[in-house]
């Protein structure tokens, strides 16, 4: 039985669609620059892009996305510790048809089972109430810790509903209907600890947010 949370949410949904054809079809798009011009090595992760095959594109829309590997290698080679991947996709605009795929769709479609479900806040001080959603996945023996978020004119959301909620009220308030999800993977390795993958991927994360807004306009 669905909470009475989604049902509320959901008449919101439908009173913000009914406005929303009154209004423009047009958004307005802030400019934001290209996802690739991401810095390639962010303290000691140096990264590689990773290529999108067509069938996922094709899945995933009329969008703009960044899918790359960040490695922590040591000088003389090899691994310091398991890598952080970081998918991207930023959507101009959400009006045509177009919209974010949540990760508890799409993880089960490729095999992944969901052992564990969360919110967190980032550590980092200047991100204060900065939410994101963690998950904690598996494939057969293989276990991997994830964090993603939906961000949108500065505001992060580790909720669906919520996400597009706010997703129809900006379009009425602001014509804007601009969006990306966040996505970081680390795997968690059979002899470490859950919470050593956590922290390796949260450490990421606060230094990845605070240059996204280049890329995705508050």
């Amino acid at each position: 039985m669905k909470s009475p949370r989604f049902w509320v949410v959901l008449l919101l949904l439908l009173a913000a669609f009914t406005t929303l054809h009154l209004r423009a079809s047009v958004d307005r798009v802030p400019p934001s620059e290209p996802l690739n011009l991401l810095p390639a090595s962010i303290d000691q992760w140096s990264s590689q892009d990773v290529p999108i095959s067509q069938d996922t594109l094709d899945i995933l829309g009329d969008g703009r996305f960044l899918n790359r590997l960040y490695t922590n290698s040591a000088p003389t080679g090899g691994m310091v510790e398991p890598p952080v991947s970081l998918f991207i996709g930023y959507f101009p605009t959400q009006r045509t048809g177009q919209s974010i795929h949540s990760p508890q769709n799409c993880l089960p479609g490729a095999g992944w089972t969901f052992v564990s479900s969360g919110k967190i806040y980032l550590d980092n001080p200047e991100l204060k109430n900065y939410a994101v959603g963690q998950y904690v996945i598996a494939n057969g023996n293989v276990r991997q810790v994830v964090l993603y978020w939906y961000l949108a004119h500065g505001r992060s959301i580790a909720n669906d509903y919520v996400a597009k909620a706010y997703m129809m009220a900006d379009a009425i308030r602001y014509n804007r209907t601009d969006g990306a999800l966040v996505r970081l993977v680390t795997p968690l390795d059979p002899n470490e600890t859950l919470a050593s993958a956590q922290a390796r991927v949260v450490k990421f994360a606060d230094r990845v947010v605070p240059m996204l807004p280049r890329f995705i306009p508050n």
